[in-house]
């Protein structure tokens, strides 16, 4: 899987509906291994283990699935006794739709405006979110329902289903950029919906899963779901995936070869150059932006383990001396590296 950080935004938008109800959030974030300090700096980034133990930890302490953004809560073990449904459905048809009654149950609201619904619209199926929150204002819980039903599906069957389309019936937010990282597909804001669209031929595909490996699913919990990033359906994430592995292989150790460069990424993508160029310039991306992000995400996860200086750090992300790599990750996260690994806290063991 490759690893992505993830943007303070969302831990910021994790937390609204606890601060609603009253809950101290700070003992929370410690606890996740995430500095409260973070929380006012906006380039700010955590890794994906820590944004799913803040998650997890704040399920715990408001016994809510949904996080206190609902009118009522979705106590503990709601969303395992909608697994037991899935479970037994022969096929992803049966299993989407049992999941969306199931919910249907708890909302308030009449047929027409369910909480959940599968639509098949002539080969396309789309799976559609509307959710009557009391305080959302980030959408963050109906992007996580959104992203947890997808992943949720892909693990029934087995199979990585890609998306074809992400819909969202409001206007595009300042953390557009975000997006691809976490739905991997083109998006449309100002949609008529919130739905994710995908081929609906998979609605075919049967349960591969029962009880047993139902268990082993939660016991992860579907919060190491949602701090999933490893789609590599788009060409951009592509290229992330390939400049990753060559940083976890150390590749960009001062004897080793460095980080690839962009003509061999297209060489490796069986491409050329220019059209590795053009095919990122018309998903919106640049191979500089995406190295960027691939040092980046290398660096906060290593400030956060600790387990290395910020010289030896520097020099395994291809930097040729320590004040260059000061310079870039004050340009990406908004503080310096050693102000930000003294601010974050020690991550559990």
């Amino acid at each position: 899987m490759t690893t992505r950080t993830i943007a303070i935004h969302h831990v910021t938008a994790a937390l609204r509906g606890a601060r609603r109800r009253g809950l101290a959030v700070d003992p929370l974030l410690t606890a996740a291994g995430i500095a409260p300090v973070l929380l006012a700096q906006p380039r700010a980034r955590v890794t994906a283990d820590q944004f799913a133990r803040l998650v997890k930890g704040l399920w715990n302490a408001l016994d809510d699935e949904f996080l206190g953004f609902g009118a009522d809560r979705s106590r503990r073990g709601t969303f395992a006794t909608m697994g037991l449904l899935a479970v037994h459905s022969p096929d992803l048809r049966t299993a989407l739709q049992r999941a969306a009654s199931f919910y249907a149950l708890f909302a308030d609201t009449d047929a027409d405006t369910d909480p959940l619904r599968l639509e098949v619209v002539g080969d396309t199926a789309r799976f559609a979110a509307r959710l009557s929150m009391v305080d959302d204002p980030d959408h963050f819980l109906t992007e996580s329902v959104l992203v947890i039903a997808h992943r949720f599906a892909n693990w029934l069957v087995r199979t990585r289903i890609p998306l074809l389309l992400a819909e969202f019936d409001y206007p595009q937010p300042a953390h557009r950029a975000e997006y691809d990282l976490i739905f991997g597909c083109p998006q449309e804001f100002g949609a008529p919906r919130t739905a994710v669209s995908f081929a609906a031929a998979h609605l075919d595909r049967p349960v591969l899963q029962d009880e047993a490996s139902l268990a082993g699913f939660l016991h992860r919990s579907p919060a190491d779901l949602l701090a999933r990033r490893d789609y590599d359906r788009t060409v951009g994430a592509r290229v992330h995936t390939l400049l990753a592995r060559a940083v976890r292989a150390g590749a960009a150790s001062p004897s080793g070869p460095g980080l690839p460069g962009l003509d061999e990424v297209a060489a490796r993508l069986s491409v050329s150059p220019q059209t590795l160029r053009r095919q990122l310039r018309e998903e919106g991306a640049a191979f500089s932006r995406i190295k960027d992000q691939v040092r980046r995400d290398a660096a906060v996860a290593a400030l956060v383990a600790g387990r290395e200086s910020i010289e030896e750090l520097a020099l395994r992300l291809g930097f040729s001396e320590a004040s260059a790599f000061h310079r870039a990750f004050r340009r990406w996260t908004g503080a310096s590296p050693g102000s930000y690994r003294a601010a974050s806290a020690p991550v559990p063991r």
